[in-house]
């Protein structure tokens, strides 16, 4: 798998391509500011980013999903962020420039994302970004680490599943894009939790920095 060169490069949307935490974190502490509780520090809420709106009622305040109240606060907060979504999210500086020139190139590039449409496509909207693909959670009957989403967004691309990079944040983007035939392209930068090492996730290519990443995609296109 990692002997092929990508045709087609698939993205997981927040913490891989965007970064999105500074914009949840604030709406997350809106939910405890509701609640009456202190803010919680960003790095705390940034490592949750990844595991969705239930994951940061949880952390902001204690109640399980299952629990009464819970979803009720996640609407609130859900509320909250829609009504800022792209105030301070931003692409990561180097994917922003490689885009541009994956396009350039006439290259496809799309997003396999857990994050509802209702969020996801208002917030690439305010960033400018145009992907060929965008596979949301509520698109399918299914969501990651279930292949099908990424297989979908290949076949938008019109691009053979063996023939695209799946990069991720998230051991289940790892899981998804191994299932559907994939290269399974791990990221370190980011929203991991503390204590899960990226390094030990199935995946086929590994990179600390999104610098790294991009000099990897750069050196690939060149070879091409």
């Amino acid at each position: 798998m990692t002997g092929h060169l990508p045709e087609a490069l698939l993205f997981d949307l927040d913490g891989t391509l965007v970064d999105t935490a500074p914009d949840l974190a604030r709406a997350t502490n809106v939910l405890r500011r509701h609640h009456g509780l202190p803010a919680l520090p960003y790095a705390v809420i940034r490592a949750q980013v990844s595991n969705g709106g239930s994951a940061l009622v949880t952390l902001a305040l204690g109640l399980d999903k299952d629990a009464e109240g819970h979803g009720e606060a996640r609407t609130f907060l859900l509320e909250a962020y829609g009504r800022a979504i792209a105030e301070e999210s931003r692409v990561f500086p180097p994917l922003e420039r490689l885009l541009t020139e994956w396009e350039a190139s006439s290259r496809p590039w799309g997003i396999v994302t857990n994050k509802p449409r209702a969020y996801a496509a208002p917030l690439l909207e305010a960033l400018r970004l145009n992907p060929g693909a965008l596979l949301c959670a509520d698109d399918l009957p299914v969501k990651k680490p279930d292949p099908e989403p990424l297989r979908e967004a290949a076949r938008h691309l019109q691009a053979a599943p063996g023939d695209c990079w799946y990069i991720g944040d998230h051991r289940r983007d790892m899981q998804a894009a191994r299932a559907a035939g994939m290269a399974a392209v791990a990221v370190g930068y980011g929203y991991i939790e503390e204590g899960d090492d990226y390094r030990g996730w199935p995946a086929d290519l590994w990179f600390d920095t999104a610098e790294a990443l991009v000099a990897a995609l750069r050196g690939a296109r060149r070879n091409a």
